[in-house]
């Protein structure tokens, strides 16, 4: 399969400046993020291709050289070395040399943190650590005003006697002799085009510029260990479930002193025991006895806040829907909130006593309990949804 041209990979022409390039790249890149695309193949692959054409077209000697020789003026390499071939370039590459563009906020990360880490190439720190996804289960009143939560979470955190570094002792760290400490490797290669440069990661440090000579004990040379952290998360109110939010730098510690991943929270939406969710609205079915609602009655109902009262007039019909508004779910990061909907049903007794039956015989062939005209618009069962447009004029 034929690579797509980098200008239209970024939306640019080529005539765009540095800063048009990078503005691009910045929106396809926030566009197809796995963390706002979990497991959805295309979206990053879509990230790896944009992250690619940003690799060279950023960079003015690879430009220049593109613009003349197109694809095959990169030596078949993928933007650079970071793997080769289409879709070669790497998540932990991109993170680590494009990753200061993309800012915190981009991705979700609600709780401050490092977030993504990374410099402008060359001489790298160790490997990322991995994302770190956690379940948050949340009850109505926490997701409608917003809650502190304190998690323990097991994962690998720095290894404290050698401080991350995955050495013995400071004398056990020395300048990689393959790549003299850039964490870098130029290479010349003879082409029908003539000499090419290219420059990898060194395949000895692998990026990092230094080698250890003698590893800690206690990590292997890893730099971390596993162990467990807590972690207080302020969640804003109006999540909803399956949403995801990212604490930047939470996740797993990386290798020899790389940067963290991030800690990823799936909110998961408890049931209440007697509301229900619909978008911002909850929705609680009441059950009032026939005297109430021939009578007139006022009942007490639950919220997400607590209780509130609310009056049923005399001659109340079942079906009937009272709103309380601002009883509801705030949105997300917004000023709008919903209503509660309380919708009236009439119970009917199923045990009766003689005397019960004697009164309510007498009662049914009075005129006041015969179908009045408007009974044919209780005729047709309507949908709950239904009735709802119908109270507010939908």
């Amino acid at each position: 399969m034929s690579k797509r041209d980098y200008y239209e990979v970024l939306g640019v022409a080529k005539t765009a400046s540095a800063d048009e390039i990078k503005k691009s790249y910045r929106k396809i890149a926030m566009q197809h993020h796995p963390d706002r695309n979990p497991g959805d193949k295309a979206a990053e692959e879509k990230f790896k291709e944009a992250a690619e054409a940003y690799d060279v077209l950023s960079n003015p000697d690879k430009k220049a050289q593109y613009d003349r020789f197109g694809h095959a003026g990169m030596g078949g390499a993928a933007g650079g070395g970071y793997g080769g071939g289409p879709g070669g370039m790497r998540m932990e590459d991109i993170f680590q040399n494009f990753g200061d563009i993309f800012g915190d906020d981009m991705f979700g990360s609600f709780f401050g943190g490092g977030g993504r880490q990374g410099g402008g190439g060359g001489r790298r720190q160790g490997t990322r650590g991995a994302n770190l996804r956690v379940k948050l289960k949340m009850d109505f009143g926490e997701i409608a005003n917003g809650a502190n939560k304190k998690i323990k979470v097991k994962k690998y955190v720095p290894c404290q006697p050698c401080d991350g570094s995955g050495a013995k002792d400071k004398s056990s760290v020395q300048t990689c002799g393959t790549c003299g400490g850039s964490g870098q490797v130029r290479r010349v290669t003879n082409t029908f085009l003539g000499q090419m440069q290219t420059v990898t990661t060194c395949p000895t440090c692998n990026g990092e510029g230094t080698q250890i000579t003698a590893k800690c004990t206690h990590c292997k040379g890893e730099g971390r260990v596993f162990g467990e952290d807590t972690l207080n998360l302020d969640i804003p109110a109006g999540v909803v479930d399956g949403m995801q939010l990212s604490m930047g730098g939470a996740g797993n510690a990386g290798e020899r002193g790389g940067p963290a991943g991030d800690l990823l929270i799936v909110i998961e939406e408890e049931k209440h025991p007697h509301l229900k969710r619909q978008d911002l609205d909850v929705i609680y079915q009441l059950h009032v006895s026939f005297p109430d609602v021939v009578l007139g009655t006022q009942v007490e109902v639950p919220t997400i806040d607590g209780k509130a009262k609310i009056k049923i007039p005399a001659g109340t019909q079942s079906g009937k829907i009272f709103r309380l508004k601002g009883k509801g779910f705030p949105a997300f990061q917004s000023y709008e909130k919903g209503d509660e909907l309380v919708e009236v049903n009439v119970w009917s007794p199923q045990h009766l006593s003689n005397d019960e039956k004697a009164l309510l015989e007498k009662l049914k062939n009075s005129t006041n309990f015969q179908p009045g005209p408007d009974a044919k618009d209780h005729k047709d069962e309507k949908s709950f949804f239904d009735k709802i447009k119908d109270a507010f004029g939908g």
